[in-house]
């Protein structure tokens, strides 16, 4: 294996999650070796760049995908699984910080990141624990009181999918006395996100795509007419070039590395907990994510293990110990839970933007790119492939206006992004705790 390869991603293979440990079969695919010609060349073979390559593979074109490990190496094939509507940046936040006119375009969008997945499970069959229901667990007042103007904003933009509980209720949903109350998405679900990944790739190879895999992109030539993808044993010259590397793209492209910074969340899965057990924590198995800055996430995997995840690594490293990372939080939640065994434990980094919006732009005449979804990139990337796949097809109203979207740099750059944004962490983490 080059050293290239070794510094993106070992060897290669899945990190040692529960995902990578049931994941269903894939086969092997190729090195990019040689010169190769093609008309659209996508880097990254997560969520962004599978969606925006089965859009335009189902369309006819000829693309290829670019993958420095494994299809679903990065955050696509270890995130919390869970299909939540709307970006990291509220509706509210989107309203006030941009104006009634680009909140409304948002909101007309919201809903669209589950349906494209839906609709991809249904029509190619992809075996991925689909499940439905997504809950916003508050544990204050002040959280309660959040979930009541988000519901109340979200229906002002015609969204009624959204339903306020009240501590009993929720206690019907979640098998614990910690939270106050919550509100639950109907339309939101989880599933196996690694399954999903590798669904996506085998429907995009069945639409005459094409997948590298162990093809750590070296460099990217965006100022020739036709863009070059370069790695240690090849080459790709395109017609349109769209780069979703996302958290793991690095140095490759100076222009964006500044734009965001790789952040680490840490998961746990549990053994099987049983029929019973799971039925007493999450009787309703939907999936849950408590509305603190930094926040836990859990759900139940179809096997009935419980997911649980949480925790912040700002600028990407690993935790050293992720089981003591995550489990006080776990028994906090469910202690009835404390002796339970932890069969898994992973981390992986999302791309946080300084707004929380996602960005999606264009270097020089044809070359696109999306990345800094922030945490909700399970949905988001999905709808934002599909927008990507739009303007290489010569629609770019939609890109256009996310384009157009500013977006904030972070302060003290790429020197101090990383203690400059863990202040503020600290300071929202502190408002959660008083409850403020």
């Amino acid at each position: 294996m080059n050293a290239m390869t070794a510094s993106y991603a070992g060897a290669g293979q899945h990190t040692g999650s529960y995902y990578a440990a049931s994941a269903n079969p894939s086969p092997r695919r190729p090195q990019l070796t040689g010169d190769q010609d093609i008309d659209i060349c996508i880097v990254g073979a997560g969520y962004s760049g599978l969606s925006a390559g089965l859009f335009l593979a189902e369309k006819g074109h000829r693309v290829a995908i670019v993958e420095g490990a494994q299809v679903g190496w990065g955050a696509s094939g270890r995130n919390g699984g869970q299909i939540v509507n709307g970006l990291n940046a509220s509706l509210q936040t989107i309203e006030r910080r941009y104006g009634r006119d680009t909140a409304s375009f948002v909101a007309g969008l919201v809903q669209e990141g589950q349906e494209i997945i839906r609709d991809r499970i249904a029509t190619y069959d992809i075996r991925c624990d689909l499940k439905n229901g997504n809950i916003f667990a508050g544990y204050t007042a002040a959280h309660m009181r959040e979930l009541e103007e988000r519901k109340a904003l979200w229906e002002s933009y015609g969204h009624h999918n959204q339903e306020i509980l009240s501590k009993a209720q929720l206690r019907e949903k979640i098998g614990s006395d910690v939270f106050s109350g919550g509100m639950i998405d109907h339309t939101g679900g989880h599933m196996h996100p690694l399954n999903l990944a590798l669904g996506e790739a085998a429907a995009f190879e069945q639409n005459g795509g094409v997948i590298y895999e162990h093809s750590p992109v070296t460099s990217v030539d965006t100022e020739a007419a036709r863009p070059v993808v370069r790695t240690a044993k090849g080459s790709l010259t395109c017609k349109t070039l769209i780069l979703c590397g996302n958290a793991y793209l690095g140095k490759v492209v100076p222009t964006l590395e500044w734009r965001v910074m790789p952040v680490s969340t840490q998961m746990i899965a549990t053994e099987p907990l049983g029929e019973a057990l799971a039925q007493e924590i999450l009787p309703g198995d939907e999936c849950i994510e408590d509305i603190r800055y930094i926040l836990d996430y859990f759900r139940l995997s179809g096997d009935k293990r419980l997911i649980f995840g949480g925790g912040l690594v700002y600028g990407g490293t690993d935790p050293a110990d992720i089981e003591a990372k995550i489990v006080p939080n776990l028994k906090k939640v469910f202690p009835q839970l404390s002796n339970v065994k932890i069969d898994y434990r992973w981390s992986g980094n999302f791309a946080l933007s300084f707004s929380r919006v996602p960005q999606m732009g264009r270097i020089g005449s044809n070359t696109y790119f999306a990345h800094g979804y922030s945490g909700h990139g399970v949905t988001g990337a999905h709808l934002f492939g599909r927008i990507l796949s739009e303007a290489v097809d010569a629609d770019l109203s939609r890109f256009d206006t996310f384009a157009k979207i500013p977006w904030i740099p972070f302060p003290g750059g790429r020197t101090f992004r990383v203690p400059y944004t863990v202040m503020g962490a600290w300071w929202y983490a502190l408002r959660d705790r008083l409850g403020i």
